[in-house]
C-alpha cells in the first residue's frame, strides 16, 4: 500500500457479494464517513481492499484466501459496513417524527440479515421499496449470518445494501 496522503485515512470494512465475503482495509478521504461512502460521488468502479481476507462461498466447503490487495467490482457489492467494533454515527435524526423502524429479513446470496429499515410511518414496506430508487439503502441494527459459515455471526448498528441485489422478507 502506498503511503497515505495527508487528507486520507484507512478503515477496516467488510463487503459482501453474492458468493464472497471480504474483510480488509480501504483508503478514503479523511472527511468522509466510511459507513455512507458508497452513497457519495466519486466512488470507484472497483473497491480496492488492502490486506483482505476473502471467503469464497461458491463451492463446498467455502474457501479462504489472503491477498495483499483485491479489487472488487463496486457493481457486484451487495452490502458494505465498517468491521466491528468500529462504528460511525447513524445517518438519521432520531427525533425526526413520522418515521418507524420496520423489521425485515434480507437475503443476499447465502447471507441472511435480520435488520430494520427506517421508513415513513404513513407507508408500508411494499410502497417504500417501490418508490425508493436509491442505489444504496441504509439498514440498521443488523444481525448477519450465513448457513455455510456456522461461526459467522456479526452484529452492526448500520450498513449499506444495494436493494437491487437483496430480497426482503417479513415475518
Amino acid at each position: 500500500m502506498k503511503p497515505l496522503a495527508p487528507d486520507e485515512k484507512t478503515a477496516l470494512v467488510m463487503l459482501y457479494t453474492h458468493n464472497m465475503l471480504v474483510r480488509g482495509e480501504i483508503v478514503i478521504k479523511e472527511n468522509l464517513r466510511v459507513s455512507i461512502w458508497l452513497r457519495t460521488q466519486g466512488v470507484p468502479n472497483y473497491i480496492e481492499v488492502h490486506r483482505p481476507n476473502v471467503i469464497l462461498l461458491s463451492g463446498t466447503p467455502p474457501k479462504s484466501f489472503a491477498y495483499s490487495e483485491v479489487f472488487v467490482p463496486t457493481a457486484e457489492v451487495t452490502a458494505f459496513h465498517l468491521a466491528p467494533p468500529a462504528q460511525d454515527p447513524l445517518d438519521y435524526d432520531a427525533s425526526e417524527t413520522n418515521r418507524r423502524m420496520q423489521p425485515v429479513d434480507m437475503l443476499m446470496g447465502s447471507f441472511m440479515l435480520k435488520a430494520k429499515l427506517r421508513i415513513s410511518a404513513q407507508t408500508d414496506l411494499t410502497t417504500y421499496l417501490d418508490v425508493s430508487h436509491a442505489g444504496w439503502m441504509s439498514v440498521y441494527d443488523a444481525d448477519i449470518s450465513n448457513p455455510y459459515l456456522p461461526n459467522f455471526n456479526v452484529h452492526v448498528p448500520m450498513l449499506l445494501v444495494n436493494p437491487s441485489h437483496v430480497s426482503f422478507g417479513v415475518a
